[in-house]
């Protein structure tokens, strides 16, 4: 049977509850394989790995749980191993990344913020900015709607209006918050969101970055802002030039390319 892996720990770490219970129908029981200075938390993966919402909290709760005791590498939803063997050979191989990531992350917390337009508020604020879009619309009103033609490029106007200022705000997202953090780290791009960024936050700065954000909500309302947080620090687990030497973490044991729910 493999082994599933729901993060890295310090061998030191602080014990979890004896009944923790990981993945799985009925929910496989988390044990920790130590190697060294490190420790992974682990559990019996299932025979098929679906990511089940049962099961994607399952692996966010086991997470939460080490975190409260201290710093953990996150593992993404999916990584599995072949056995225990494999795991503790990982640990053993990667010591020196892991036990230097764990030092950087210590005392952190992720912040992931989704961005988006409230359409109406947007719309309004184009048709201030642009003098030539509002004398198109109010000329095509005057003239009952306007010609096909009137209304295509009214349209083609419009949409581009809204694009440039999409990635203005993404950028104004990322200026105004970016000093409040430790690190960011763009997330995947989906459609109907014009930023998905996560930021690493020292847990004792973590009410000065959330008033920031209040702050953005009250000086641009056009913009809607989504909080999840704080998240163990999935984002940050590996360093750029870790991930180009020796591949990413998750990936040494296999993940599967499932993000976390909500991200």
């Amino acid at each position: 049977m493999s082994t599933y892996v729901y993060g890295i720990i310090r061998a030191s770490h602080p014990s979890l509850p004896e009944d923790l219970g990981g993945i799985g129908a009925p929910p496989r029981p988390v044990r920790v394989l130590r190697q060294g200075e490190l420790a992974a938390l682990v559990s019996d993966a299932p025979d098929q790995m679906r990511p089940k919402r049962r099961d994607l909290l399952a692996h966010q709760q086991v997470l939460a749980e080490a975190g409260a005791g201290g710093v953990v590498l996150p593992m993404r939803f999916g990584s599995a191993a072949a056995d225990d063997d494999t795991v503790t050979a990982v640990l053993a191989e990667r010591a020196e990344h892991f036990l230097e990531r764990l030092r950087a992350l210590d005392g952190t917390a992720e912040y992931n913020i989704k961005a988006n337009h409230k359409e109406e508020a947007v719309l309004r604020l184009i048709m201030a900015d642009h003098d030539d879009i509002r004398s198109l619309a109010q000329a095509n009103r005057e003239a009952g709607g306007g010609t096909q033609e009137q209304k295509i490029r009214l349209g083609e106007m419009i949409a581009a209006a809204v694009q440039a200022r999409e990635t203005a705000d993404a950028e104004l997202l990322r200026q105004a918050l970016e000093p409040r953090a430790e690190a960011v780290s763009a997330g995947p791009q989906s459609t109907g969101w014009l930023a998905n960024l996560s930021f690493l936050v020292d847990r004792g700065s973590a009410e000065q970055f959330l008033a920031a954000v209040e702050e953005l909500r009250r000086q641009h309302p056009h913009l809607d802002l989504r909080v999840n947080g704080p998240l163990p620090p999935y984002s940050f687990v590996d360093t750029p030039a870790s991930q180009q030497a020796e591949g990413g973490t998750a990936e040494a044991f296999g993940a599967a390319a499932t993000q976390p729910p909500d991200r």
